[in-house]
């Protein structure tokens, strides 16, 4: 499914995965976050992910028009998770909005693990 603006001059329709990139890119640039992880259902185990494939961290879903993103990512040691988490929405909500003109619902953060940053 694709998100959908409708503008004077046509209609225009994104990519989820295109948002989800967008997204994780966003929250990267966040305070406290080493990264997005990827969890595996099948051994239950959190894999860090490169800057490359940020989007598996980030599901993006889509109702009536409105944006559901779920990030799982890995904070730094010795950080607030909650604020952390609520800059993170904030962040996001607001470059998403901006980026694709579309509302968001919901940003939901799942703290996967802690790193120690060097």
């Amino acid at each position: 499914m694709k998100g959908r603006v409708i503008t004077d001059m046509g209609q225009i329709n994104v990519d989820l995965d295109v948002i989800a990139k967008y997204a994780g890119l966003a929250a990267i640039e966040c305070f406290g976050i080493v990264g997005m992880a990827m969890v595996s259902m099948k051994d239950g185990l959190t894999k860090l992910l490169k800057r490359d494939s940020l989007a598996k961290g980030v599901d993006v879903t889509i109702e009536d028009n409105v944006l559901h993103i779920n990030f799982h990512i890995i904070v730094a040691y010795g950080v607030s998770i909650a604020t952390v988490a609520d800059n993170l929405m904030n962040n996001v909500r607001y470059k998403v909005e901006e980026f694709t003109g579309i509302k968001v619902g919901t940003v939901n953060v799942f703290v996967e693990g802690v790193r120690v940053i060097d």
